[in-house]
């Protein structure tokens, strides 16, 4: 009889470790893309000495309490709009869709958009983009926000995986790049501390 109970316990702990690990995974995959990217002198924003003394990037611990699953609502008949940038220049985008989710007990929505230009090319034409504002923002994080890049659901839920939100790359060189700013209605009141961090990413 114990022998039962001991193998009705370890397989769901092996389901769960497993699930754990995959998750985390494709966090790992996500800074090493990330700092993959930075390191290549095609790709990296960087210029210079910020180039040249680029390690990689400082991520806050992966925390899954930053994995949500939430609600997704998609927009009908949204009208394109001219969202600003940081040069004072605006791009195209449209409403896509709202996610509201529970963080801390309380309760919470921020707007998905599209990419007007972005959704012409094959390869984006799933995907979505998510700025967001919260309260690490001018302290361990940029204070221009942060971003997330999602796919469109098939279903009424979305994952928002928040240790995968990365910072524009006008955080790292605001004069030859033109990054959308975050509308107001995507401010967090609360800190959102997973993902990418902003300190001397240039030494580490």
């Amino acid at each position: 009889m114990k022998k039962c109970l001991f193998i009705f316990l370890f397989i769901p702990l092996m389901v769960f470790s497993q699930k754990i690990s995959k998750e985390q995974s494709e966090i790992k995959k996500f800074q090493q893309e990330l700092n993959a990217e930075y390191l290549n002198p095609k790709e990296t924003p960087l210029r210079g000495d910020n180039f040249k003394n680029f390690k990689q990037h400082p991520f806050f611990p992966i925390n899954s309490k930053y994995r949500l699953t939430a609600k997704f609502t998609r927009t009908e008949n949204a009208e394109p709009f001219d969202l600003p940038t940081s040069s004072g220049k605006t791009k195209l985008y449209r409403e896509y869709g709202k996610a509201t989710f529970q963080l801390d007990g309380q309760s919470y929505t921020l707007t998905l958009y599209q990419s007007l230009d972005l959704i012409k090319q094959k390869k984006y034409e799933d995907y979505l983009f998510l700025p967001f504002r919260d309260a690490t923002n001018e302290k361990e994080t940029y204070g221009g926000g942060k971003y997330m890049d999602l796919k469109i659901p098939k279903g009424n839920t979305i994952i928002l995986d928040f240790n995968k939100s990365y910072q524009p790359y006008c955080a790292y060189n605001a004069y030859d790049y033109n990054c959308p700013v975050v509308p107001e209605e995507n401010r967090l009141p609360v800190e959102i501390r997973a993902g990418v961090m902003y300190e001397d990413i240039y030494h580490h």
